[in-house]
């Protein structure tokens, strides 16, 4: 989930797009830098205390590739490309000495770059020139988008029928239940969450950690009530933020019914769900009560695979080497997963000695630099 780390909820991010925008996933990881769009511009932001400026700060409209990096900050270590309100692109996660990118495909006008922490957070954006020669998709990369919007309608469909299970468990007060059900609910909601953290404050509604939430009174969604259920042994007292539940889950539903995808835009938002396994997943700590990580470290795999697998005939058209080693590197990440499957799930994640943690991580790492130059053969 998409959070500022010092505890206020990130900025609102719009993604659904206009004619004529390509752009990236909101959101993404630090990691390997991938290479720039073919035929496009490059745009530096070093990240540090005092800011992020771009550079240059005037580009033609295009194909742009943002080459994020730091300098040493400790507080600085995300920029967000914004237009009117709403985050075009970003990356996150850049700690000092991370390089990291995003690509999109711009049309002429004035954007921001928003950097929060710095003591400057934003920085002025130009794109010149006649409007952004349509990129040419192609008919699997159309085909793609339309399937890929097909598949986060479905997924989100029995995110629905699935969370009102599990939440007519909790306000029924039935915990053995409520706790069977949780996790395959989560599934849903994590093969697609780079979806739902475009909708600004829908995600940690949904989502949010207790280290997420500044004022815990105000903590929503799936991990308030699991704390209830493994930590509390009661979902007394959890119907209203079930209700709530219910609620945002279909407000989600309706959003993602006229959400507009681009190539880009999935191919980083597979590298997103790569960061939340890595950052989340491995560690443990997003399921830290129920300890069924695996779970949604599954579901992220699998929903960064769908992204890809959709986009795979035409980047095996472009980089028919990368494609190949993406199918190679995914598999491995699935092959360490399978060990711990248990009936239609996964074990708990207390069984998974550190050495195994290590062996995923490392699954991971391998599979996300190939991942994050994908971005850049379709834009």
């Amino acid at each position: 989930m998409r959070v500022n780390r010092g505890g206020a909820v990130a900025p609102v991010i719009v993604c659904v797009l206009s004619v004529g925008l390509l752009t990236a996933a909101c959101g993404g990881s630090g990691g390997s830098a991938a290479a720039p769009a073919a035929g496009g511009t490059t745009v530096k932001v070093a990240l540090s205390d005092a800011g992020c400026r771009p550079t240059p700060d005037t580009v033609p409209g295009g194909p742009v590739t943002f080459a994020v990096s730091n300098t040493g900050s400790g507080s600085v270590t995300e920029a967000e490309l914004q237009k009117g309100g709403s985050i075009l692109g970003e990356k996150e996660n850049v700690t000092a000495g991370i390089d990291g990118t995003f690509a999109l495909r711009l049309d002429p006008g004035t954007y921001s770059m928003y950097c929060p922490g710095a003591a400057k957070d934003t920085w002025s954006f130009t794109v010149s020139g006649a409007a952004a020669p349509t990129a040419a998709a192609g008919a699997s990369l159309t085909a793609a988008t339309t399937q890929y919007h097909d598949y986060v309608v479905s997924e989100v469909a029995a995110l629905t029928t699935a969370t009102t299970a599990f939440t007519d468990a909790v306000r029924a007060g039935d915990m053995t239940k409520a706790e069977a059900l949780y996790a395959p609910a989560r599934v849903h909601y994590e093969s697609i969450e780079p979806v739902a953290e475009s909708f600004g404050n829908l995600d940690p509604a949904i989502d949010a950690r207790i280290d997420d939430i500044s004022d815990p009174a105000q903590w929503t969604g799936f991990h308030r009530i699991e704390k209830a259920l493994w930590v509390d042994r009661s979902p007394a007292g959890m119907t209203p933020v079930a209700d709530k539940l219910d609620a945002d889950v279909a407000t989600l539903k309706s959003k993602v019914a006229t959400a507009v995808y681009q190539p880009a835009q999935m191919a980083n938002g597979a590298s997103d769900l790569l960061t939340e396994v890595s950052t989340s997943k491995v560690t443990g700590e997003e399921d830290r009560y129920s300890h069924t990580d695996l779970w949604d470290f599954a579901a992220n795999i699998a929903g960064a695979r769908e992204a890809f697998e959709l986009l795979k005939p035409a980047l095996t058209a472009k980089d028919a080497a990368l494609a190949q080693q993406l199918d190679t590197r995914f598999s491995d990440v699935t092959a360490g997963l399978d060990k711990y499957k248990q009936g239609e799930g996964y074990e708990s994640y207390t069984a998974v000695t550190d050495a195994d943690r290590r062996s995923l991580s490392n699954a991971v790492d391998a599979l996300a630099e190939p991942l994050s130059q994908v971005a850049g053969k379709v834009v």
